[in-house]
């Protein structure tokens, strides 16, 4: 019997694109597709096991070893560093780690800047990087009203089409790191099912080349 390969899909519209990107690579699932509030699928007969789970938790199921691979945007890898194999960039979800601030900022030099951010492992090295002094006040929500209501100076967020910015008289003042997501592999199954996992991963590799 074939080992089964545990894939940990992100809820949302990144898993169901990744999902039709397995689909087409001949890691169908028909049970996935069906009307139903059930969160594991399996396909015996291709080797496969899919499960939904909260995009920012894909990683952690991948790394303790509950998924062999997972689909993760590279925001939670470059945040939380876990302890994964990244093997492929799908190409999908791209957008941006921005620096935002209120039209007209100007850092004061010598000050200590305060950041608010959902990031602050990212926003640390970035200004550490710099040798700038800052005060990250890590926050769950609307990031984009901190600066309106002087709760912060800048913000350091994700940033696709910057709408959101513009809406609230922010604007982009530095880019930090192109962002996309990512195959990622447990690293012990990577060794035991290398086979399995790397025929994934072409396949994967091709329908991207596809839609690209």
């Amino acid at each position: 019997m074939r080992s089964m390969v545990n894939i940990a899909l992100p809820k949302g519209r990144l898993g169901e694109k990744t999902y039709a990107m397995l689909k087409n690579a001949g890691f169908e699932c028909p049970s996935i597709e069906e009307t139903n509030r059930k969160l594991v699928f399996e396909n015996p007969e291709k080797g496969v096991r899919y499960f939904w789970v909260k995009p920012s938790d894909v990683a952690i199921y991948v790394e303790r070893g509950s998924a062999d691979i997972g689909i993760v945007g590279k925001d939670i890898l470059l945040e939380y560093k876990p302890d994964v194999y990244e093997l492929l960039d799908m190409g999908m979800g791209k957008c941006k780690m921005a620096v935002a601030a209120p039209k007209g900022y100007k850092d004061i030099p010598g000050s200590t800047i305060r950041v608010a951010t959902k990031f602050p492992t990212i926003a640390s090295k970035h200004y550490s990087s710099k040798g700038k002094d800052i005060d990250i006040i890590k926050l769950n929500g609307s990031i984009e009203i901190a600066p309106l209501l002087g709760l912060s100076d800048v913000i350091v967020d994700i940033v696709e089409t910057g709408s959101t910015l513009k809406a609230n008289n922010l604007e982009v003042i530095e880019d930090i790191v192109p962002i996309s997501a990512r195959m990622i592999a447990n690293k012990a199954a990577y060794k035991f099912k290398n086979q399995e996992i790397n025929a994934i991963r072409n396949g994967l590799e091709i329908e991207r080349g596809e839609i690209q």
